[in-house]
């Protein structure tokens, strides 16, 4: 099962990740191979498979870690905005968000191959625990800015993290399809999601 680790990723664990993502850059997910993994790390397969089932899990971890990432700098921008203030962090998020979507990007390029095979019964359940620890922190952050005054009380931080994915995956289906990124950029997606928050 995959479950969100909230310690950093040992190093061997780390360098699996990295290593994938740098396999997928350059041969997309369906050709990136477990044995290209092992033979580019120099790990074992034992060392693959203590913290992975299969390829579609390490992908769907690659995922995870991206938001965990996403997560720790939400969390530091929190700290360093002045009190009140939801610009800066969601300045941060939608960065990110900008990125992780991106045609080109790993992230992308996993989640339209998990996508692309979700009739299958272990990745439908990668995908539907990646929405949920997507769901949970997008919920977390809202709570966060609401107890620091940056987002009304009002709001129901449930729902709008809903929007917020489903705006997300829109994104990125949008992003696959349209390749004029100057339409829809970084300014609108801060103003829309800025917006939804007062």
């Amino acid at each position: 099962m995959m479950t969100p680790d909230l310690n950093p990723p040992s190093s061997s664990f780390q360098l699996i990740l990295d290593t994938a993502e740098q396999l997928i850059r350059e041969k997309g997910c369906n050709k990136t191979t477990l044995q290209d993994i092992m033979d580019r790390s120099g790990l074992s397969k034992g060392a693959i498979y203590h913290y992975v089932s299969g390829k579609d899990e390490l992908f769907g971890r690659i995922l995870i870690s991206k938001m965990e990432k996403i997560n720790e700098n939400f969390h530091t921008a929190v700290t360093h905005a002045a009190s009140g203030d939801a610009s800066s962090p969601i300045q941060m998020i939608v960065g990110r968000m900008m990125i992780n979507t991106d045609n080109e990007s790993v992230t992308n390029k996993i989640f339209t191959y998990l996508l692309s095979q979700s009739e299958n019964p272990k990745i439908a359940k990668i995908l539907t625990e990646l929405y949920e620890y997507t769901h949970q922190l997008s919920i977390q952050w809202i709570q966060r800015g609401q107890q620091a005054g940056a987002i009304p009380s009002h709001i129901d931080a449930v729902k709008l993290s809903t929007l917020f994915n489903i705006f997300t995956y829109g994104l990125r289906t949008h992003r696959i399809i349209v390749q004029d990124e100057e339409k829809f950029g970084f300014d609108d997606i801060f103003n829309v999601i800025f917006k939804s928050l007062q």
